[in-house]
């Protein structure tokens, strides 16, 4: 349910594929990778695997219950979150199906009570696909700290937390949005006058076989096997605070097993639950490649092979979740987490590349673990020379991302170890010198220091790096500085002279337009982003950290480009 940032793996999803020394049998590569990931603090929870529809793996890692060392299993119960929203988009075609609902219809037309000037703007089919423009209640201030935590009606939900002025015009932007599907869940329950657990049980559990699958009750009663969640605060594991699960309604109130969610899996390729319209429709990627439920995008490998990976996580007080499905070969990959956030994505595109006969991307041990210990025992200046040694002697054992010391500056600075946190970020800054990211770091430990001018020197780097930063911006405003505006920006002509094809790698190409003084690039299978520009040649995306630099011979003629993402630099030829 909990999707604090969407992940964008925007523009190259498998670039980088280093030789793996796995043994030959499929089922023990997949099993070596998990427990690798597992070994490194990554995954703790099952996994189930499917190729060409038969089950390859199906294990359980790490504990359901830290306390009374209960070990996960195959059979163990876990909260799904958002996967939720899959099932509750499958309830409202049927519906649509019987003709009980429109999909253009609006949502007064179904909740009678709802306030009438948003109400009677935004359809079905808007909050299905998150394009409605009411705020999302998962992002209002202290809800997860507080609001979730108490037992309201849905009446009293839906007014205070689900009814907020709108954000956009309906259907002109994707804001990903629990807030709609709250509304779709109580839709569902208007018009057949049941609960949503009924609706689900009569509609989609029973006729699947489904045992395993349901929703926690108002009355709270125990589930069996069902795992407990963690969240790894700083370096230790805790218990995830309380929620009340009817407070996640339509969007996240769902557990089950990962053996249901084959069941489930195997009835969405035929017309048992869905008909094959309803199917087109809920499969079909409107913006930001969402269609109803579902991400849909395509994925290249590095030999070239290209197909459409169908999937959705989800994330709601220690559990994460992802089901994703390659339904041109029938491959499943199946990951229930029980630890907090964690690399869910990254880790099911390892296994899909395995599934293909591919190289996977090896996990590295975290360096923040080993420098958190060497921090503990020998204190910062021994952390930050070990860094440094580690990085030129053993480049490939551990991870050494921006990520990772961001993990452990922000946590010395919660610890009100403001100098050795600043250490760590200007470690961060020398190794990423080009990301807006780390600068915004550290300009937030030089304020908690107090040192104002130096931090705001930070934030304008970040920005300067990145203009979309508008966290850098505001905070550079409260400190009175207002940033002017480059009057240097490309003319429409040299707009035009950008567009065309660049090869990132074989069959991996960003492609570039130009319309009404705007430019904008997609890559191939992913969804295309308006990039705005920063100076005459480096432009930036709003929707993630990254940056584009178009490259000139010394004729001015447009000969390449270079991204900048995730602290790497990637060079693309002009092939168009």
């Amino acid at each position: 349910m909990r999707l604090k940032k969407l992940q964008l793996f925007l523009l190259f999803l498998f670039l980088l594929s280093p030789a793996s020394n796995f043994p030959q049998d499929l089922k023990t590569e997949l099993d070596n990778l998990l427990q690798r990931y597992n070994e490194f603090g990554y995954f703790n929870g099952i996994a189930l695997i499917e190729r060409n529809g038969e089950v390859i793996l199906s294990k359980g890692y790490g504990f359901a219950n830290y306390e009374w060392d209960v070990s996960n299993t195959p059979d163990t119960k876990f909260r799904i979150g958002s996967i939720t929203k899959q099932f509750t988009a499958a309830m409202i075609l049927q519906l649509s199906e019987e003709g009980k609902i429109f999909l253009d219809g609006k949502i007064t037309d179904y909740l009678k009570d709802y306030r009438k000037d948003t109400g009677e703007k935004v359809t079905i089919r808007e909050l299905l696909n998150h394009t409605s423009g009411i705020p999302s209640y998962t992002s209002l201030p202290n809800v997860w700290s507080d609001s979730l935590r108490n037992h309201y009606d849905e009446n009293y939900f839906i007014k205070h937390f689900c009814s907020g002025d709108l954000e956009f015009e309906p259907g002109t932007k994707f804001s990903y949005n629990n807030t709609g599907y709250y509304l779709l869940g109580a839709i569902i329950e208007r018009i057949t006058g049941k609960s949503y657990g009924e609706v689900l049980k009569e509609k989609i559990l029973t006729p699947l076989g489904m045992n395993n699958t349901g929703i926690e009750s108002k009355e709270e009663k125990p589930v069996k096997k069902m795992a407990s969640g963690y969240i790894k605060a700083g370096f230790e594991l805790f218990k995830d605070p309380y929620i009340y699960m009817p407070n996640a309604l339509g969007a996240g109130n769902m557990y089950s097993t990962v053996k249901d969610m084959v069941k489930w899996d195997k009835a969405l390729y035929g017309n048992k639950i869905l008909s094959e319209q309803s199917k087109k429709e809920m499969f079909t990627p409107n913006k930001f490649g969402y269609g109803f439920g579902w991400f849909v995008y395509k994925t290249v490998f590095p030999d070239g092979d290209s197909f459409a990976i169908i999937w959705h996580t989800g994330g709601i007080n220690g559990f994460n979740t992802i089901i994703s499905r390659d339904t041109s070969s029938g491959n499943l990959v199946l990951l229930f987490n029980n630890t907090g956030t964690t690399k869910l994505v990254s880790m099911a595109q390892n296994i899909h590349m395995l599934l293909h006969g591919g190289q996977p991307v090896l996990p590295k041990k975290p360096i923040k673990d080993y420098l958190y210990e060497i921090i503990r025992d020998e204190g910062i200046d021994s952390a930050v020379s070990e860094y440094k040694q580690l990085k030129a002697q053993e480049p490939d054992v551990f991870d050494f991302s921006e990520d990772e010391l961001n993990y452990l500056g922000y946590w010395l600075l919660k610890q009100k170890r403001i100098d050795d946190a600043i250490k760590i970020f200007k470690l961060n800054i020398s190794s990423f010198p080009k990301s807006s990211n780390v600068y915004d770091s550290m300009g937030e430990a030089l304020l908690a220091k107090g040192d104002t001018a130096a931090a705001i020197g930070n934030y304008k780097k970040s920005v300067e790096l990145n203009p979309g930063n508008q966290n850098g911006v505001k905070i550079l405003k409260k400190l009175g500085v207002n940033l002017s505006a480059n009057k240097e920006m490309p003319t429409a002509k040299e707009l035009q002279s950008y567009t065309g094809e660049y090869e990132l790698m074989p069959n991996f190409n960003i492609l570039v337009r130009a319309k009404n003084n705007r430019l904008f690039a997609k890559a191939t299978g992913q969804p295309e982003f308006e990039i705005f520009p920063m100076s005459k040649t480096k432009f930036y995306y709003k929707v993630v950290n990254a940056q584009i630099e178009f490259k000139k011979d010394k004729s001015g003629g447009v000969t390449g480009l270079l991204l900048f993402q995730n602290g790497k630099e990637f060079n693309a030829k002009k092939i168009k």
